[in-house]
C-alpha cells in the first residue's frame, strides 16, 4: 500500500530524517515509535506532503507521489488526522465531517457507519467541536479523516490527553479499521493504518509490526509480537 524508501529531511542545518524506508501493508497496523524529537511527526508530514522531502521517494499503491501535493494524496486515498487533532472549533460535528467529504463527489452524504463506529458523534451531531471533550474530538477527527474512504490512514499521537475509556473505543476502532474496514460507500476494504503513538502499552496491544526511530533514523524494526522480547519499551521509555 505505501512503501518510502530512504527518506531524507533538513531544517536548516540539521539532519531530521536520516534514510528513513517504511512500509504499510492493506490489513495491518504499523507503529512508529519513539522518544519525543526524534523526528515521528516530521516522518508522517513527510509522507502527507505537509513538508518536501529533500531526497527518498514515496510509492502509494504502485504510484510514485513523492512531489504530489497534500489534497492529491488525500484524493489517492491517504487519510491523516494530525497531533493536536486540529478539528473546526466553531463547525458542529456534523460540518467538520462534511469538511472531510471535501475531495468525494458533491452531495456525498456522511457516511452512516461513522456514526456506528462512534455513536457519540450521532448523538453531538449539532454541537461545536470546540465544545466536545478530548476524547471525542479525537473521534471526530479520526471520523473525518475516514469520511474520505481513505486505503491508508496516518494517525499522530491519537492518545494523548485522553480519558481511558474513550482510548479503548479508539483502539477498538482502530482494529476494526484494518482487520474488516468500514462501509464508506466505497466497498468495505480493510486498510492500512500507519500509528504515531507514545503510550507503549497501546502500541504494543496494537501492532501487527513496529519501527523505532532515534536521532531521524530508524534504529529496529519487526514483528508486533516481538516487541517485549526485544526490549522495545525500554528502548522508548522517556
Amino acid at each position: 500500500m505505501l512503501e518510502a524508501r530512504q527518506i531524507q529531511q533538513f531544517y536548516g542545518g540539521s539532519h531530521i530524517l536520516r534514510e528513513v524506508s517504511l512500509s504499510a501493508a492493506a490489513g495491518r497496523i504499523t507503529v512508529l515509535l519513539g522518544r519525543n524529537g526524534v523526528g515521528k511527526t516530521t516522518l508522517l508530514k513527510a509522507l502527507m506532503g505537509l513538508i518536501p522531502i529533500k531526497q527518498g521517494s514515496i510509492q502509494f499503491q504502485g504510484r510514485d507521489i513523492s512531489r504530489a501535493s497534500p489534497h492529491e494524496r488525500a484524493r489517492a486515498g491517504i487519510g491523516y488526522v494530525p497531533q493536536g487533532r486540529e478539528i473546526f472549533a466553531r463547525l458542529t460535528v456534523e460540518e467538520n465531517l462534511q469538511m472531510g467529504l471535501a475531495s468525494r463527489p458533491g452531495g456525498t452524504p456522511i457516511p452512516a457507519a461513522l456514526y456506528e463506529l462512534f455513536p457519540v458523534l450521532a448523538q453531538m451531531k449539532s454541537r461545536h467541536g470546540g465544545d466536545l471533550s478530548g476524547g471525542q474530538q479525537q473521534q471526530l477527527a479520526i471520523a473525518r479523516a475516514l469520511c474520505a474512504a481513505p486505503q491508508l490512514l496516518i494517525l499522530d499521537e491519537p492518545t494523548e490527553g485522553i480519558q481511558p475509556s474513550i482510548i479503548k473505543d479508539i483502539g477498538r476502532a482502530i482494529r476494526l479499521l484494518a482487520r474488516e474496514g468500514l462501509e464508506l460507500g466505497r466497498g468495505c476494504q480493510p486498510i492500512a493504518v500507519l500509528l504515531c503513538e507514545q503510550y507503549y502499552d497501546f502500541a504494543e496491544e496494537l501492532a501487527d509490526d513496529y519501527l523505532v526511530m532515534e536521532r531521524g533514523a530508524v534504529i529496529d524494526r519487526g514483528s508486533g509480537s516481538e516487541m517485549a522480547a526485544r526490549g522495545v519499551r525500554q528502548r522508548v521509555s522517556i
